[in-house]
């Protein structure tokens, strides 16, 4: 199977035999998906959604003054059960940036309880997608024509449909293959709303594990990120810089921007194909020496890209990259970059630094800087630091590291309930290093699939190294 060029971050349908993925989707889905970006529908879905999970919590709170501990633990385990799965069926009927927020946070693990963060998982999933009256409205409106007249060949069918847009193959008048990204209507305008209703639900029950100040930092860059993956301009400047910046890199291909197809909403690239996760995983031409060296120029780019240009893709959703048998790898979707303010990398050298070196006074003063260590929480002893320093570097470290069998994923999970609740007070997430969390937290699975065998250390220390001079 095949890449083709670009993917949103939930949008993971595939060339070929996967084309017809988004339009097997029932028709009543699509209906439900169109009636929920209207601001109406979106207000009476999202407010009865709100009004249900209250009066479920209501519920539990009367409930546990009349309980043992041991049955509250219980009652509270299915409450929350219950509205992670909620939540998931309803934002999973939704476009815009609701359903782009419940994707994000299904990937912060330290931010929501696990009920919860697993029931969002089914978020990263295809989004169905919506009908060609509505993409041929929004093609006319941002470019001025049909597709029938701006493009020789314009495919009605998408092969990939995400929260905010969906994507579909053309053919350029000059006969260019080109992808076209194209946005939804009225997206932009519901973010405020949406994100209000989603800091709602998961404030309800005290299901944040978060002081309101650091809450608010955390929306604030979820919030910042949206805006700027709203923006196909900025993301147009975006895939310019990155492009630019790799460009002694002969081995990463990024597309092109078609500049008089694109627009605010419509996105137009060069078609550039590759093999997704699936097809390398099946195909023996990819050894394990070529998945290896895979595995390193995935680890360079991410790498370089955070200490040297200061500025990193971090969708890393499999959807977004592709590879070929000659070694390239193809980076898709630049909607989504952080960019890293010089105190934050410098933190993340230090914090680096004081791993491998094992200095845990050093390490915990990084992480009291970043936020992450609360101040004036209950104190950490140092073993603390060493159970997770042990965990977590193994797969940066000067050993070759086999990610295929890794289990490192099973561990910290273990670690995480054996240590939350007594620690719970001493540690929150950082909005400063959220979305870098997101590119290692995601690109270890990238790793794992590829079964890649390698030792990271010499290559982050040299790029630490030059990232100073």
């Amino acid at each position: 199977m095949t890449r083709t060029g670009i993917d949103t971050c939930e949008a993971n349908a595939q060339i070929g035999g996967s084309l017809s993925h988004p339009t097997a989707l029932t028709v009543a889905r699509d209906k439900s998906s169109f009636r929920t970006t209207t601001q109406a529908g979106r207000l009476l879905r999202l407010t009865g959604m709100t009004t249900s999970i209250a009066s479920r919590v209501a519920s539990h709170s009367v409930k546990r003054l009349f309980q043992s501990e041991e049955a509250r633990d219980r009652d509270r385990e299915k409450l929350l059960r219950h509205i992670g799965k909620e939540v998931a069926s309803t934002l999973g009927e939704m476009k815009g940036a609701v359903m782009k927020v419940g994707q994000i946070a299904s990937q912060m693990q330290d931010l929501l309880p696990p009920e919860i963060a697993d029931a969002l998982s089914v978020l990263q999933k295809a989004s169905a997608p919506m009908p060609f009256s509505v993409i041929r409205r929004q093609i006319r409106r941002e470019l001025g024509d049909e597709p029938e007249v701006l493009f020789a060949h314009f495919e009605e069918k998408p092969f990939a449909a995400a929260s905010i847009g969906q994507v579909h193959r053309a053919t350029t008048l000059e006969g260019q293959e080109v992808v076209v990204k194209v946005q939804y209507p009225a997206v932009k305008e519901s973010i405020d709303s949406d994100m209000r209703h989603l800091r709602r639900i998961l404030r309800l029950g005290g299901l944040l594990k978060v002081e309101e100040a650091t809450l608010d930092a955390i929306f604030l860059e979820i919030r910042t990120q949206l805006e700027e993956e709203l923006d196909y301009r900025q993301e147009a400047e975006h895939l310019r810089q990155f492009r630019a910046f790799h460009a002694d890199d002969p081995w990463l291909v990024i597309p092109d921007v078609v500049e008089a197809l694109s627009s605010d909403k419509v996105l137009t690239l060069t078609y550039e194909p590759g093999d997704d996760l699936k097809a390398v995983r099946d195909d023996p031409a990819y050894d394990q020496a070529l998945r290896n060296r895979l595995g390193e120029r995935l680890f360079d780019a991410l790498a370089r890209q955070i200490f040297m240009l200061r500025t990193v893709h971090c969708d890393p959703h499999p959807g977004n990259f592709a590879y070929r048998r000659d070694g390239t790898i193809v980076m898709y979707d630049f909607g989504a970059i952080k960019r890293i303010p010089e105190e934050d990398l410098d933190a993340l050298r230090r914090l680096t630094r004081a791993a491998y070196e094992e200095d845990y006074r050093a390490l915990e003063q990084v992480l009291r800087d970043l936020g992450i260590r609360k101040a004036g929480g209950p104190e950490v002893s140092e073993d603390f630091y060493v159970g997770w320093a042990d965990l977590l570097r193994p797969p940066f470290d000067s050993e070759p590291f086999d990610f295929a069998a890794s289990r490192l994923h099973l561990k910290l999970a273990r670690k995480t309930r054996e240590t939350s609740w007594k620690y719970l007070e001493s540690f929150q997430p950082s909005a400063r290093t959220l979305l870098v969390d997101r590119v290692l937290g995601g690109h270890y699975w990238t790793l794992v699939n590829l079964g890649v065998i390698a030792s990271f250390r010499p290559h982050l220390e040299d790029i630490m190294a030059r990232s100073e001079q």
